[in-house]
């Protein structure tokens, strides 16, 4: 981890661990086909914010629970009974609608839904008591989904598939705070199409959902038929984390900042077009493996790789450069000072600022601009198009960016956020950890905090305190579980930044005001 400072050594990370989950697809019957339900995703929620998704939500002991003491419920399903029970009472607490006792559906009264909602035991005294009920009850799993590793919560997640037919029920909001703030249905060619236009944003698994049952209603007739065909034939192998339109994320292990575990390379451009691979950062056989798969998939897809373009010389971001030639052959693009650390490569082109990438595809052309935020890393790049911003390490939502003394920039990384926040992106394709579906909200916080972090060094040194330790001490103080050491450095970035704008002077390594 070349942005650590000298003598200061992290463990490396381990994945997060899995989470059993279940997700519903609930259909209806509208204009002689069928629509599907999801629901929008308030910002401030910790996972998966400004997402179109379906409701859905972890398995708990109030679940497991029901499954134990009520072993005639749902007695003939196998691995996923427990699941089921999860299902139907998030069906309750999120949207508001649960099985009539007789094969149809109904909408929760208020009274039965608030007593689930405040207490999810709530849920298993209502289906006791008679007010709620199983019976006629039918569900199907037509795939699941284990959430990518550089997420902080991960699931195993089974989708569902409930069919509600000519039901009049809708959902519903419930009482206090609620995961959503919009529901629609959706025809799901139109659904797809709009996530194509960058009009919504929608969770990786849900999108490859999407292209499955839209293939599947194409050979089958229809989306009941497409259903039963996924859920006797789930789909498997690797899926696709397509992250937004044009945009593949491929996860390559490296050694990097705690408490990520993952590099994310991501493969830009349309299927049976130019593409471009950005930091395939691959140094082991893991690696190599999980590279040489996705370029098989875009060989396969028709697909011309055109370019391997580098974000910054980082090593979780370079790779071994012999080991990629050995999968893929393509010029390497980057700015000039991450070529000098690459050495021989096969150079095609030095990108800066206000460069386009150009990508054609069946589609027509996709360019993608190139501007400069080298505060992390001298020299790094990211790049600008319609879909969102390939950001590289200015931010991330998994733990934290380091601005290095060594060789970092406080001043020109505040101004590169900054400056990826004017642009108001609708998405960020971090180096590091998920998408981020609410750019303006993070980038925000990042300054904030930075610029925070810069009044606490100034009230520092104010305080009376001269050296480095000092300063570090108090402008760390409301953050005590710091490691000492990268909040050493931390702060000496701010100083430095400082003592070239003026505000500080440094005589021989005593700080102080003019």
């Amino acid at each position: 981890m070349d942005e650590l400072p000298e003598g200061v050594v992290l463990p490396r990370a381990e994945e997060f661990g899995l989470r059993p989950s279940a997700s519903v697809m609930i259909s209806r019957t509208a204009g002689g086909g069928h629509e599907i339900l999801l629901g929008h995703r308030v910002s401030e929620l910790p996972s998966f914010p400004d997402l179109w998704s379906f409701p859905g939500g972890g398995v708990s002991r109030v679940d497991r629970r029901a499954a134990k003491e009520n072993p005639e419920w749902f007695g003939d399903r196998g691995d996923d009974r427990v699941s089921t029970f999860a299902l139907l009472r998030e069906m309750v607490e999120e949207v508001g609608i649960s099985p009539d006792g007789c094969g149809g559906f109904l909408e929760v009264d208020s009274e039965t839904r608030e007593m689930v909602c405040s207490d999810k035991t709530g849920w298993l005294e209502a289906m006791k008591s008679g007010l709620l009920s199983v019976e006629g009850f039918q569900c199907q799993v037509i795939t699941e989904r284990v959430t990518p590793p550089q997420s902080p919560m991960r699931f195993h997640n089974l989708f569902f598939h409930v069919p509600i037919g000519d039901s009049v029920a809708n959902p519903s909001f419930p009482p206090g705070r609620s995961e959503f703030d919009e529901f629609r249905w959706w025809n799901p060619d139109d659904l797809i199409s709009s996530w194509e236009g960058n009009e919504l944003r929608l969770p990786a698994p849900i999108v490859t959902i999407l292209r499955d049952l839209i293939e599947g209603i194409e050979e089958q007739g229809g989306l009941l038929s497409a259903c039963d065909s996924l859920a006797s034939d789930p789909p498997s192998g690797t899926h696709r984390y397509e992250y937004g339109p044009g945009v593949e994320c491929v996860l390559i292990p490296t050694i990097t900042l705690p408490p990520a575990t993952h590099t994310n390379c991501y493969v830009l451009g349309e299927r049976g077009g130019h593409r471009v691979i950005i930091d395939p950062a691959i140094r082991d056989k893991p690696g190599y493996e999980i590279l040489s798969q996705k370029v098989r998939e875009i060989e396969d897809d028709g697909s011309s790789i055109i370019a391997t373009i580098f974000t910054h010389r980082h090593q979780d971001h370079l790779g071994d450069q012999q080991m990629i030639s050995e999968i893929y052959d393509a010029p390497v693009w980057a700015s000039e000072e991450t070529l000098s650390a690459i050495g021989d490569v096969s150079v095609g082109r030095v990108l800066v600022d206000g460069d386009l990438v150009t990508l054609s595809g069946p589609s027509g052309n996709v360019n993608w601009e190139i501007i400069e935020t080298p505060g992390h890393c001298p020299g790094q790049i990211c790049l600008v198009g319609e879909a969102g911003v390939v950001s590289a390490d200015n931010c991330t939502s998994v733990g934290t960016i380091l601005v290095p003394s060594i060789d970092g920039d406080m001043g020109a990384y505040i101004s590169g956020l900054e400056r990826i926040r004017e642009m108001k992106p609708i998405v960020l394709f971090p180096g590091h950890g998920p998408f981020v579906p609410n750019p303006e909200r993070l980038l925000s916080q990042y300054i904030e905090h930075r610029k925070g972090r810069h009044r606490k060094v100034l009230e520092a040194i104010k305080s009376g305190a001269r050296t480095l330790s000092e300063i570090a001490i108090i402008a760390y103080e409301d953050s005590p579980d710091s490691h000492k050491g990268l909040a050493r450095d931390q702060t000496l970035s701010h100083l430095q930044e400082l003592v070239r704008c003026g505000d500080v002077l440094n005589d021989k390594g005593s700080y102080f005001l003019e």
